[in-house]
Order: structure tokens, then sequence, then C-alpha cells
């Protein structure tokens, strides 16, 4: 007599990889002919631009550009003037889960850059790169839920309801988009830009029917020239998107994860203040949704002899899913007293967690980066590394996915000793738990119990075994759990303590 296994088939993905590498890349580089000599370098920032990623069976590569701008203070008292550096990098990560149709998803991040002058011609430009890297490998998963055979084989099911937070989709698209944007700070006359810096967010997502729908926005930083004055300012170029997506729910939540792959700007308008630029992103799309499931713990017949098969399966639940704002207020020491703020930044250089107790502890690296002018309006600028950190409760078998950014303004003001910075970091928390459950994966129907153990009484008198409940007792006296309720007038599955207990035969 056979029995059948009833399973459900899920589609989903599991994370195989998820770890930052960091990688140097150093060029050393010859200013154009139509600059002149460099006295002085003031400041040096730069924009990652990701150009491939590709999947391979035992790993991934990412390849991209860093594109470096110098800005330096000539010889001879010239105006301030830029060179643009441009760093190639392939960065590679192994993973031994991960094959060829698995998805990776990237976020890099510019830890540092910095450029020092080897001659009044030549600069050596260094960078320092992190990728958030996330590989996910599909697969199916296939639970076995319950059994169907003849009712008069006996076959007791021990089941259970979890509520799964499954990866239900890994998906990215390409899209371009145009904006203007006005140059309104500084003195009267023609712009000229010296760097424009992008650092794309997604503020919002939501699936609706086949179509994931995202809004975020793009901060760009633009610093420029207007009669030899150096300006800096800071804008925010909002976009939507639509997105097809496959396999899930309305009610799904959406990681994004966006990545600048080109930035490109002109200058247009009669009084040249006008800037049009032009951004070419990717936004990476995870997908998780709360998936009920019903697993089947353990089986038994009160018939016949049953040999079965279990294994653990490990399921994900959603504990927390949020924001967590944080406030920074610091001072920035300066070796010249400062006069004039021009411009400030902000950039999340790395993030790391630690345990302390039942908490886990999130830490940003962020990068401070002001330039400002002395008293003898002479522009200079000063970095400075702060760690800013937050706490979550996170159980001994939790998981917490974290990211980090600096939305909104931020605001820099001269003060005795240097100048003073505030913003306000958030922090992005997901925080699952995994859950092991027993399931079945395999039974078999073998002899009538009374073949092999001889005549069985009626009624067996005994007593609950620390630790064991009403299913375990029936399943180890071939009967079931309804027919030792009546026998002993139960309401309820919990057991007496030191009771004997009345077990009638099923048959």
């Amino acid at each position: 007599m056979e029995l059948n296994l009833e399973r459900e088939h899920i589609n989903c993905y599991d994370m195989v990889l998820d770890t930052e590498v960091c990688q140097e890349e150093t060029l050393e580089a010859i200013v154009p002919d139509a600059c002149p000599d460099i006295a002085r370098i003031v400041d040096t920032g730069g924009q990652i631009c990701l150009s491939g990623k590709h999947v391979r069976d035992g790993g991934l590569s990412v390849s991209g550009t860093v594109k470096v701008w110098v800005f330096y203070q000539p010889e001879g008292g010239q105006e301030l003037c830029r060179v643009e550096v441009k760093l190639p990098f392939t960065i590679q990560a192994e993973a031994a889960q991960l094959h060829s149709q698995g998805q990776c998803v990237v976020t890099p991040c510019l830890r540092s850059v910095d450029a020092r002058s080897l001659n009044p011609r030549k600069i050596l430009v260094r960078a320092d790169i992190g990728l958030g890297i996330q590989a996910y490998q599909p697969r199916e998963l296939v639970l076995c839920c319950g059994i169907s055979c003849d009712e008069d084989v006996g076959v007791q099911q021990r089941t259970a309801q979890h509520m799964a937070y499954l990866t239900q989709a890994v998906q990215e698209k390409e899209f371009t988009f145009y904006d203007e944007v006005r140059l309104s700070a500084g003195p009267g006359g023609r712009a000229q830009v010296l760097s424009v810096r992008a650092d794309p967010w997604c503020m919002e997502s939501k699936v609706i029917g086949s179509k994931l729908i995202f809004k975020g926005e793009v901060a760009l930083q633009v610093r420029y020239l207007v009669g030899g004055e150096l300006c800096g300012m800071r804008c925010a170029m909002p976009f939507s998107q639509i997105m097809e997506l496959d396999g899930a729910g309305e009610a799904a939540d959406c990681e994004m994860a966006m990545c600048v792959t080109d930035v490109d700007w002109t200058m247009a308008g009669e009084d040249g203040r006008t800037l049009n630029v032009t951004l070419e992103l990717l936004g990476q799309a995870v997908v998780r949704d709360r998936y009920p499931v019903t697993v089947l713990q353990d089986t038994y017949s009160t018939v016949r002899q049953m040999t079965i098969q279990q294994e653990s399966c490990v399921l994900n639940q959603l504990l927390d899913c949020g924001v967590r704002p944080q406030s920074v207020r610091e001072l920035l020491e300066t070796e010249t007293p400062a006069k004039t703020v021009v411009d400030a930044a902000v950039s999340v250089s790395q993030l790391k967690q630690s345990r302390q107790d039942a908490q886990q502890v999130l830490t940003a690296e962020l990068r401070m980066n002001v330039l400002y002018l002395d008293e003898q309006d002479a522009l200079r600028s000063v970095s400075r590394i702060l760690n800013v950190s937050g706490r979550l409760e996170l159980p001994a078998n939790g998981a917490c996915r974290c990211s980090c950014r600096c939305p909104g303004e931020v605001f820099a003001v001269p003060a005795a000793g240097g100048v003073e910075v505030r913003f306000n970091p958030e922090f992005y928390c997901l925080v699952t738990r995994q859950q092991t459950v027993p399931a079945v994966t395999g039974a078999k129907l073998g002899q009538p119990h009374g073949e092999r153990q001889g005549e069985q009484p009626s009624v067996v008198l005994r007593m609950a075994a620390p630790g064991e409940d009403l299913w375990d007792i029936a399943k180890s006296c071939s009967t079931t759990q309804e027919r030792i309720r009546q026998a002993n007038q139960l309401e309820e599955d919990e057991l007496p303590v030191g009771q004997m207990l009345l077990i009638p035969s099923a048959r």
C-alpha cells in the first residue's frame, strides 16, 4: 500500500554571499598642457560609476570606473583649477554556492580618495573602493504538507503552520533621466562647473500586479566657479520608475539598491547658470514576502509499521523592518580659523556590526569634508572620519541587514577652533530570524503491528515521561490523541503531572 505525500513547491532565492570587498587603486596622471602648474592641492573628490557585473560558477566580478577630480591652486595666484582622472577597477568575489544563473546586488562606496603632487606637472591619485555585495541563488523550496491515503490505514499527521519570509525576486533595471539645475548661489556671471557628484536613493517602492513601482531622488552636489569664486550647492533630482516583476504579491517588501553608471552635464542658458544633468542609474531590487506554509513534522500509522525520513528545514521569519534616525553635531578642527564655509558633504565609508549582550550595535563610518575660506581668503579643506552608532534588539539566532545614508542638508558654519557640522544620518534595518523545524521528506508503510509484536492489550496504563507530550504517547502506543483524551477526560493536550494515563488501543 502506497502513501501519497502532498508537496508544495515554492520558487525562491537563497542568499549565498553577503560581504564587503575593498580594493585600492592608484594612478599617476599628467596635468594637461592647457592647465597651469600646481602650487597647492586644495581638495579631492570622486564618483564611482559601475559598468558591469558578471556572475559565474563559484563567484562573480564587478567592474567600473572612479572619476576623480582634483582641485588645485596654480602657481602665480590664478583662479582655482581642476584636473579629472579616471581609475578603472575590477573586483572579484568568491562564493562556492553561486552558479551562473544567480543574481548579485552591488552597493559601491568610495571609502576615501586623495591626491598629492609629485611635481608641478604630475599627481598621484589614490582611491579606496568598497563594494557591498549580496549574491542570491535561485532554488525550489519543496515542503511536504500532508499525506493522502485510505482511512483504514489509520495514518496520523502532525503539521505546523509557519509564516516564512522568503526572497521571491532579484531583478534590476537600467534607466536614464535628465533634469535642469539652476545655479543661483554666488556672484553674477557665467558659471564654470568643476564637479558634479550624484548619490541616488530609493525612498518608496510598491508592488502593483506584476509591476514594481519605485520612487526616489538623486542628491546632487555641484561645485562651480563664478567670477573666480568657488561656490557649492546641493539639490535633489526626483525619479520614478516601473520594473516588470515576476513572482511577488502586492504585500511584498522591496529593498532597492541604487547605483550610478554614468554622470554627464552641459551648461545652458543665456546667462550660463543652467546645468543640464544626464544620469544613468541602475536600480537593483530584492523582493521579500511573507509566505504561509504548512509543514508535515511527524507521522505514524495506528495499523501498520511506518518508516519515515525527516530533515531539518530552515525558514526565515521577519522580526523588524524600519528606519532608525540619528543626530550628529561635531566640530571639525582646522589649522587656520575659518571665515566662510564654501561647501560641506558627508559620505558613508563603511558599516560595521557587532554584538553586545542581546543587542546588535550598528556603527557607520562617516567621512565629513568641508571647503572653507580662511581669514586671508585662501581656499582650504578639512576632512574627518566619524563613527556613528545605533542599537537594536536581536535574538541569538537573528540576523540584521543594514544600510546607512545621510539624507537632507549638511549644515556647516565657522566656529571657535574650526567648523561646526550638523546632519542626520539614518540606519535602515531588516531583522530576521532563522527557525529550524523538523520536516518529513518520505514515508513508507510496513507490516501490520500485530504481525511483529503479537497480540496487543486493549488498554495500557503508563505515565508521561519528562518532555513527552500527547502526540509522543499516542505514537509510541499506536493509538490516537483523541482516544487518549476521551479515555482520560482531558479537555486540552496538556498532560496531568504525576498521573497514570489510560491508553486504549486504536483497534
